[in-house]
């Protein structure tokens, strides 16, 4: 075991190994958080789920504004500047949301923190496709996921122990850990972004590389892939928003047995995820797009159904394994789909797969939470899921065209 995970090591550049290990030490900090967050806000402020979703959607409007900029800034000044002025803000941000003690603070908190703080999610991405060559990357995100994960094993199981004590402490944890993170890219991450971009002889403006974005809403096959995406992470949102809402007003689940039930994704990710990655790498991409996303439809769909504890694990269970083909698959192919020079761009509207569905999901499973049978929260989550293992079957035989003429195209980028 010890000789493959040092030849695992070995496969790949010191600098992704490096950027793990950052990963790791931010996501400790918001892995503590952000599955608290509807809890935090519907009994701090006493507030329902509609408003607790609409201040959540809040957030990821303005944070998918956030990344459109980052996105054409990554490309414009480079990734390592972004990245490091997303994660100081991020701490900053922090420490307000913490100390906040009326609703409407957090409503400006939400349009700030969420347009600043995200404006580095595009450079981060950018950064992994910048240091790895296509074939590696669906394994490199793999690994990513799985260091992501072990952050879950500790974060939420500590998190939902604190939570019932003081949430502050949850906030100003993630500062630190934001804090760190920085300290770790200034003195360890080179700039990453590709030279042949940084030394073009007419470089862009900064006003062209937004106009830029034309570019990639041109590109009919990737936004089709964006429109499927989002269908399936409308659902999958909700295990990190609804759910814990949910599951302790309609079956009585404690924070602590919440906090378990994603533990026990992390771990399942852990153990498997890189065995997965390596054997989905190989397989048409929009198909295990299609595979991941019959296992949201079942495992979500359960949640409608099933009233045990143990079953509401093996639903978890079932999300996760749709999880492990679906997380680093979606992230090589935007990756991989992207141009060598619109990288940042491209990771940009990328995000949209994650903020749309943000701001849609949590007010509208808010709403059915509220005023109707809370199942139908996941019955017509599954009906959603659906509609992706369609689209990704539609989309295969364009995308299986279009990477292999990419990939014929553009070199592999050295350490």
């Amino acid at each position: 075991m010890f000789a493959k995970i040092q030849s695992t090591f070995q496969e790949f550049p010191s600098r992704f190994w490096v950027l793990v290990a950052a990963s790791f030490v931010d996501r400790i900090g918001a892995t503590m958080i952000f599955p608290f967050f509807a809890l935090y806000i519907t009994q701090k402020f006493q507030v329902g789920m509609t408003e607790a979703g609409v201040l959540l959607g809040t957030f990821h409007l303005s944070g998918f504004i956030g990344n459109i900029i980052g996105g054409a800034l990554a490309d414009r000044f480079g990734r390592k500047g972004m990245v490091l002025f997303g994660l100081v803000f991020s701490a900053i941000s922090a420490i307000s949301m913490g100390l906040a003690n009326e609703l409407w603070v957090f409503y400006v908190l939400a349009l700030v923190v969420g347009l600043l703080s995200d404006v580095a999610g595009p450079a981060w991405q950018a950064m992994i496709a910048d240091i790895l060559p296509e074939n590696q990357r669906t394994e490199g995100f793999g690994v990513l996921r799985v260091v992501a994960n072990l952050a879950w094993i500790v974060g939420p199981t500590i998190g939902g122990l604190m939570a019932s004590r003081s949430f502050l402490f949850l906030f100003l944890f993630d500062a630190v850990c934001s804090l760190i993170t920085a300290a770790i890219i200034y003195r360890m991450i080179p700039e990453t972004r590709p030279q042949t971009t940084a030394d073009t002889t007419q470089p862009e403006n900064t006003w062209q590389t937004i106009l830029g974005y034309g570019r990639v809403f041109a590109d009919r096959l990737f936004i089709a892939y964006i429109v499927a995406s989002m269908f399936m992470t409308v659902v999958y949102i909700q295990m990190y928003s609804t759910l814990s809402v949910y599951l302790r007003d309609v079956h009585g689940v404690s924070t602590e047995h919440y906090g378990f039930l994603l533990t026990s994704s992390a771990i399942t990710v852990v153990i498997c995820q890189f065995w997965v990655s390596r054997r989905v790498k190989d397989y048409p991409p929009m198909l295990m797009m299609a595979l991941g996303a019959t296992f949201y439809l079942i495992g979500f769909s359960m949640f409608g159904f099933v009233a045990a504890y143990w079953l509401f694990v093996s639903a978890i269970v079932l999300i996760t394994i749709g999880e492990m083909v679906i997380m680093p698959v979606s992230q090589a192919l935007a990756a991989n789909f992207a141009p060598e020079d619109m990288r940042g761009r491209y990771m940009a509207i990328f995000s949209m797969v994650w903020a749309i569905p943000a701001m849609i999901g949590p007010p509208a499973a808010g709403m059915i939470l509220d005023n109707f049978n809370p199942n139908w929260v996941w019955y017509a989550g599954g009906l959603i899921c659906s509609v992706s293992v369609v689209s990704f079957l539609l989309l295969h035989r364009g995308a299986r065209d279009r990477l292999a003429k990419t990939t014929q195209e553009q070199p592999a980028p050295a350490d």
